[in-house]
Parts: C-alpha cells; sequence; structure tokens
C-alpha cells in the first residue's frame, strides 16, 4: 500500500510540477505575442502601421505560419540591457505558405527596442536564411527596424555583416525579396538592396545610410525623411525600390502577387496557372496601333497587356526610368519575364538608368530560367554630354551584358524602330536571341532616314530624294528578313500566338556558358 500511494503521490506531483511548467511557457509565449506591450502597438497602429505578427498573417495563408525562436532574449547586460528583455528580441521568423508554396519569412518588431538589431535578433534572421537556403525556398523580409542595437556595440555590426554575407550566397539560388515598412537605415540599409525586389510602403518607411541630422550636420542641408529617402525618392529617382504602396496591408498584397510569377529556387519549374485566355486569340487593334507617323507615340504597355494572358502583366519599377518597361507576365498560364521601350517616354531612348534596370532584371530572370521577352521600338541611346560623362558607355554595357550571357529562352518582337547599337542591344539574333520576329512596321537601320541623308547624302544635290531611298530600303524589315537577322515578320495580331508556339518548342532549351568562376560585368 505504502508503494502505491508513493506512486500515486509523485505522479500528482509530476502533473502540477508539468501544468507550472507549462502555464509559465504559455505566460512567457503570450508575452512574446505582445510585442513591446499594448502601448507601444498602439502606437505603431496610430502611425498607420500594422505590428510585425499583424503584418505576417496577412503576407501568409491562413495558419501556415510556423515560428521559430519564441522565445530567444538578447544576452547584453550593459547599459541597463538586463532589464530590458523580451522574448523574441525584436524580430519574428519562421516559414509559412503563400499561394499554398514554401515561404521563409522574418518580420521585425519596432515596438519591441525600435526592432533594431543585436546579435541574438541577426542569429534568428540567419537562421531561417540557412533553413531556406537548405530547402530551397524563397525568403522575404519585413524590415521595420532602427537600425543597430547600439548598446551592443560591434555584435550588432557583426550581425548584419553575417546577414550580407549569406545574402550573396543566396542570390540567384533562391529568390530574396524585401518591403519595407518602416525605417530602415545605416547599415540596415544594404541587406534589401542585396534581394532580388524591394517594395515600399508610402509615408511610412524610409531608407538612408544617413539620415537628415547627420546630413545636416556634414553637408548643412537641411532635409526631411521624406524628401531624403521615401518611397517616392526611391521609386522615381534612386531606383533602390522597385514599387510602393498606399498601406501596408496594399504592400502585403503587392509582395503575394509578385511570388506568384517566381519559381521557389534555381532549379525549380516555371511557375504555371491555368490559362483561359486562348492561347489563338488573334488582338486585330494590335495591327493598328502603331501610328502611320513615325514621330508619333503610342503606349508600349498596351501592347504588352494585349498580348499576354488577360491581367497578367505585373510591372516591376513602373515610375523609376520610364523610358523602359520590366515587369512579369504570363503566356499560355507560363511566368515570363517581359523587357519592352516605351515610345511614350524620351521615345523609348536607352540612358543610364533604363540600361542598368534592365540589365538587372533580365540577370534575375537568367537566374531563374524566367524566359524573356522583349518588345522594341528604340531610336537609340540617349544622346548629350550629361550622359556621357555620367557613363552611359559604362552603363549601356550592362545591358548588353545581361542579354548576352542569358541563356534563358529570348524572343524578340521589333514593332517599330531599331536603330543602331540598341538595335544590337535589345536582344536581337546576334546576342543569341532564339526566335526574333518583326511586324510590317518595323525599321531596323543605323539610324533614321533623315540622319542617315545628312551623314551619308549630305553633298548630294538631291538630299531629300536620297533619303527617300534610304527610308525605302530601311523602313521595312525585309532586309534584315534577307539577311536571315529575323525569323520571320509576322501580322501583329498574330504575336501571341506565335511567342507561345516559341515558348512550347523552348521548353528543351539546354545551352551553357562557358564555365568560370563568374564574368567580370562592368558595374
Amino acid at each position: 500500500m505504502n508503494l502505491i500511494f508513493c506512486s500515486s503521490h509523485i505522479r500528482k506531483h509530476v502533473t502540477l510540477c508539468l501544468k507550472r511548467t507549462y502555464s509559465t511557457i504559455e505566460i512567457k509565449r503570450q508575452q512574446a505575442f505582445q510585442g513591446g506591450g499594448k502601448e507601444k502597438q498602439h502606437a505603431q497602429h496610430n502611425k498607420g502601421k500594422l505590428t510585425a505578427r499583424e503584418r505576417l498573417t496577412l503576407l501568409l495563408d491562413t495558419n501556415s505560419f510556423r515560428e521559430y525562436d519564441t522565445f530567444v532574449e538578447h544576452q547584453c547586460h550593459d547599459f541597463g540591457m538586463q532589464d530590458k528583455k523580451y522574448a523574441g528580441d525584436g524580430v519574428v521568423t519562421g516559414h509559412g505558405t503563400i499561394h499554398g508554396r514554401r515561404v521563409f519569412v522574418y518580420s521585425q518588431d519596432f515596438t519591441v527596442l525600435g526592432g533594431s538589431l543585436s546579435k541574438s535578433n541577426a542569429q534568428k534572421i540567419l537562421k531561417i536564411m540557412d533553413q531556406a537556403m537548405a530547402v530551397r525556398a524563397p525568403i522575404i523580409g519585413l524590415q521595420d527596424s532602427g537600425g543597430a542595437r547600439i548598446q551592443e556595440g560591434v555584435d550588432s555590426l557583426a550581425g548584419y555583416a553575417d546577414i550580407f554575407q549569406k545574402n550573396v550566397l543566396a542570390s540567384g539560388v533562391i529568390p530574396q525579396l524585401s518591403l519595407i515598412m518602416g525605417p530602415c537605415a545605416g547599415g540596415a540599409v544594404y541587406s534589401p538592396a542585396l534581394t532580388d525586389f524591394t517594395f515600399m510602403v508610402r509615408n511610412t518607411s524610409h531608407m538612408f545610410v544617413t539620415g537628415p541630422d547627420v546630413v545636416k550636420a556634414v553637408t548643412n542641408e537641411n532635409v526631411s525623411q521624406e524628401t531624403l529617402g521615401g518611397a517616392k525618392t526611391h521609386t522615381t529617382k534612386s531606383g533602390v525600390a522597385h514599387n510602393d504602396f498606399a498601406n501596408d496591408i496594399e504592400g502585403l498584397q503587392g509582395m503575394r502577387d509578385l511570388f506568384g510569377y517566381l519559381p521557389l529556387h534555381n532549379q525549380d519549374s516555371i511557375p504555371t496557372l491555368p490559362c483561359d485566355d486562348p492561347i489563338d486569340r488573334a488582338d486585330q487593334a494590335l495591327d493598328t496601333i502603331i501610328p502611320s507617323d513615325p514621330f508619333k507615340a503610342y503606349d508600349m504597355r498596351e501592347v504588352v497587356d494585349r498580348i499576354v494572358d488577360s491581367h497578367s502583366f505585373f510591372e516591376i519599377a513602373p515610375k523609376f526610368a520610364q523610358n523602359i518597361i520590366v515587369g512579369f507576365g504570363r503566356l499560355g498560364g507560363q511566368s515570363i519575364g517581359v523587357v519592352a521601350n516605351q515610345p511614350l517616354i524620351s521615345s523609348g531612348a536607352l540612358d543610364m538608368d533604363a540600361s542598368v534596370k534592365a540589365a538587372r532584371f533580365i540577370r534575375f530572370c537568367d537566374a531563374f530560367n524566367i524566359p524573356l521577352v522583349t518588345l522594341v521600338d528604340v531610336p537609340g541611346f540617349m544622346p548629350g554630354t550629361q550622359q556621357e560623362h555620367a557613363g552611359i558607355i559604362r552603363h549601356g554595357a550592362k545591358l548588353v551584358y545581361a542579354y548576352c550571357e542569358a541563356t534563358v529562352p529570348k524572343l524578340t518582337v521589333i514593332t517599330r524602330k531599331a536603330y543602331g547599337g540598341a538595335y544590337i542591344v535589345m536582344s536581337s539574333k546576334h546576342l543569341r536571341g532564339d526566335y526574333n520576329v518583326a511586324w510590317p512596321s518595323a525599321e531596323i537601320a543605323v539610324m533614321g532616314a533623315a540622319g542617315a541623308a545628312d551623314v551619308v547624302f549630305r553633298n548630294h544635290p538631291d538630299k531629300k530624294a536620297m533619303e527617300q531611298e534610304y527610308r525605302n530600303k530601311f523602313s521595312t524589315p525585309l532586309m534584315a528578313a534577307s539577311r536571315g537577322y529575323l525569323d520571320d515578320i509576322i501580322e501583329p495580331r498574330s504575336t501571341r500566338t506565335r511567342l507561345i508556339e516559341q515558348l512550347q518548342l523552348l521548353k528543351t532549351k539546354s545551352i551553357q556558358n562557358p564555365w568560370k568562376k563568374h564574368g567580370s560585368i562592368p558595374l
């Protein structure tokens, strides 16, 4: 009887201890869920911002989030930090799904010590970066941080450095996406800059290497946070950010939309969705979209929208370097990358910003095996001392490099002008284009007829007649087609069908560049 009594007593004691332990764990977990406390969460809401966990709830599929390191705390004991410990330490990390596909995430919590990066905080981020690479899944970072945790000194700086290193190692292996949803300053800005695409939220997010106070002290400039590094600045002037959104909710939805176009890793198949837009859909409006006046502009975005699957075009950096359009679309349900000159802006001429914008996008698509469709209407590179002195040659060479390097299927349609070096650069047959066609309205020449007449027939007694002769010879695509530089001259209305046919044909394309450690791109 004594043994039975003792056994029962022990079980009751163990059960009571477990209940206490579970209760303690649950209390600690609830504290982690509260972040910096209700007061700071209210302050976050009053700024028009969601909390770190609310953001993940909207970003990820319902009930798909699995958190790591909920109970991690910083280990700093200097400057009174031993009394400022929070479970989670200012960043929420883990994995979930978007549209049913795996993704790793981290969401900085500004309510906890300003979301500042500590050694422990960085280790949480590094852990999921390692996991993402191990299972080959994308990673999304939601940035809302005051920067390095000053009380930890060099440990915080080391944390940033470790993150940068993993960003670089993951580049071209898994997609890396950033959404700036609050402050992002100093060393913090370089991780988003190293990722593939960066979105911002208008009015509440800012990025700068040095803030307004330092700018004032060093250069005597008075500048606001918004002017120095707001969403408008980075989506229209610097090109650092690729899109901006009115609020957190729209930004998170934009991230979900972008995710749907991307493979999970560099050996994954291209995302393909069911397509109810007929493959053989002929759009007669394309037959008349090119103006009869060669100097009159038209909207190339309308051409893109009429060719790709209905409502499928997702533009990247729509407010920066608007003379070129880049973005993702679908043809027959399959993801593609689109690069297109925009005649509405600077006649579609290539300048430095347009060249870099397109080159970076092309290299991303090539890294992740996303086919490229290029729509060409380009009169040349932008002339002028400003462009030349700022390095248009070097920046234009980046675009040349990107197209030359790319081994993905490359399909090109010349809609109107394709002049000079810009003709070559825009995915011409000479740069290993797989399928190069032109509309009957295409003009492929060294330059326009008027300019050519001024150079070639400067002293001719009937320069106007010579100009017309030049126009008759080169203002059609027949010369290029007769040389084999075009695979066909097609009716505009058939463009969609032709491109989808070629994409199907090129699914088994396989070419490799010569082995190298890496190329020397003209950065």
